[in-house]
């Protein structure tokens, strides 16, 4: 271990098998934490090579069990790589469903300042998230789509070195981010995935060189994997959505999903994200289909389909609320909107919704709107202690701003 470790520092490369004997060393207990955390700075600042990069992730990937899905041709899977007020997997999935293409979603918790898809559902009152491995299998196929915790026994590997580099910083490296999604995805047994790489000040990835670096290796060792894969890198410089928090993001995804609350920039990347999928399952012109299925319906009973199936029910989704609003951000002067600090939003929001699952901030403007003095910026739900800690996190200007683009390439 000491010679890999020395290795990597010096900008050397390791080979296939020995990835293999450190991460069955490590999962058993037969490399201590130090020597781990020393390797994984090691390829934080050296970084790991293609061909490394497939040999760690195959590693972890056998290091726990894999999904099989015998009676359904094709199953696909979308990941995000975490933003704020990121409602997509909610929402697409069930359109993609709905058009014909199973979709088998392993999803994690809320991460920094990000949201978590399973910590949304489980603001619906009787939602399962965390589903026997045949429970599951039996869903895609009945149903046509689930979303649920990735269980423990899914690269186990990869848990236990994660959490490892959470604690000592090694987290933002590239080829430790592609094994540690890849492996997770290839373990739940899907045939195809679509990626969807955050980039900006509220993503883990800042800059979009590196953003769109993760994007091409995620493609790449998913081909490897005989697995086709589609990625796009989007803009993370402001909330996605307007609501942020658990329960508030369930309820504007429902909205969504039932045609009576539309947001453009939500609908322009759920349409361009379920049509990536869509043509993985060989489905032509998915962005019309998967437009049809949100417009008439169809999507929104899928939805249903899976809230049901896992555990709630319609009366249960359809009764959440937000909780009762506590205060209203307005404008203090006349201007455009610059900047919108999406971290110090989704951390406000994290702690608003310790108190109440439903509670949260919704957002009344875009980078690049025009609002006048007195004009209500944002509200507050739950509770008007997070005020003061967002008081800032809308800038206005006096000269006009472009939005950025919010796709930033597709591959």
């Amino acid at each position: 271990m000491r010679t890999a470790i020395e290795r990597k520092r010096d900008g050397g490369t390791l080979e296939a098998r020995t990835w293999h004997e450190i991460v069955a060393a490590y999962a058993q207990g037969a490399i201590d934490d130090a020597q781990m955390a020393a390797l994984a700075m090691a390829v934080h600042f050296r970084e790991l090579d293609l061909d490394e990069i497939v040999a760690l992730t195959d590693a972890m990937l056998e290091s726990g069990e894999r999904l099989l899905f015998p009676r359904v041709p094709f199953v696909v899977d979308k990941h995000s790589s975490g933003g704020v007020s990121d409602i997509v997997s909610l929402v697409a999935v069930p359109i993609v469903a709905a058009c014909g293409v199973p979709v088998a979603k392993l999803s994690g918790r809320a991460l920094g300042h990000t949201g978590g898809t399973i910590d949304k559902l489980e603001a619906i009152p009787g939602f399962r998230v965390a589903l026997e491995t045949r429970e599951f299998i039996a869903q895609v196929e009945r149903v046509g789509c689930a979303i649920a915790a990735a269980s423990d026994a899914l690269a186990p590997a990869d848990k236990r070195l994660y959490r490892l580099r959470d604690r000592t910083g090694s987290v933002p490296s590239v080829g430790l981010i592609v094994a540690s999604i890849l492996s997770k995805k290839l373990a739940g047994g899907a045939h195809g995935f679509v990626f969807d790489v955050k980039c900006g000040s509220a993503a883990f990835m800042h800059d979009e060189s590196e953003a769109l670096l993760l994007a091409r290796r995620l493609v790449e060792v998913a081909a490897r994997f005989d697995r086709p894969a589609h990625a796009i890198v989007s803009a993370m410089s402001e909330p996605l959505g307007r609501c942020i928090g658990t329960g508030i993001e369930t309820i504007e995804a429902r909205e969504f999903l039932r045609g009576t609350r539309e947001d453009p920039r939500v609908k322009a990347l759920v349409l361009a994200i379920a049509a990536k999928m869509l043509a993985l399952g060989g489905v032509e012109d998915g962005e019309r289909g998967a437009a049809a299925a949100l417009a008439d319906g169809r999507a929104y009973e899928r939805f249903v389909a899976m809230v049901e199936a896992q555990g709630a029910t319609r009366a249960a989704l359809e009764a959440l609320a937000i909780a009762p609003r506590a205060h209203e951000m307005r404008a203090t002067h006349a201007g455009t909107v610059a900047r919108i600090d999406a971290v110090a939003l989704g951390n406000a929001a994290r702690r608003l919704t310790e108190r109440a699952s439903t509670a949260g901030i919704e957002l009344a403007v875009n980078i690049g709107e025009r609002v006048e003095c007195g004009q209500p910026i944002a509200t507050i739900y739950g509770d008007a202690v997070a005020a003061h800690e967002i008081q800032h996190a809308v800038e206005i200007v006096e000269a006009p701003c472009t939005p950025p683009p919010l796709v930033l390439a597709t591959l």
